[in-house]
C-alpha cells in the first residue's frame, strides 16, 4: 500500500497538465484585453472619421 502512495507521490504528469492549462488561459486572458482595447481604439478611429465625414 505504501508502494501505491509512494508512486502517487512522485507522479508529476497531473501538475503538468495543470500548468498548461494556467498558461492557456493566462494567454486566452491576454487576448481578450488585447482585442477589447483594439476595438475601442478602432471604434472610437471610425466614430471620428465618420464625425469628420459628416461635417465635410
Amino acid at each position: 500500500m505504501s508502494k501505491i502512495f509512494a508512486r502517487f507521490a512522485k507522479d508529476e504528469s497531473g501538475a503538468t497538465a495543470i500548468e498548461y492549462g494556467l498558461i492557456a488561459a493566462l494567454i486566452a486572458l491576454a487576448i481578450m484585453v488585447g482585442a477589447g482595447a483594439l476595438g475601442n481604439k478602432l471604434n472610437s478611429q471610425f466614430t471620428y472619421i465618420a464625425g469628420k465625414l459628416k461635417n465635410s
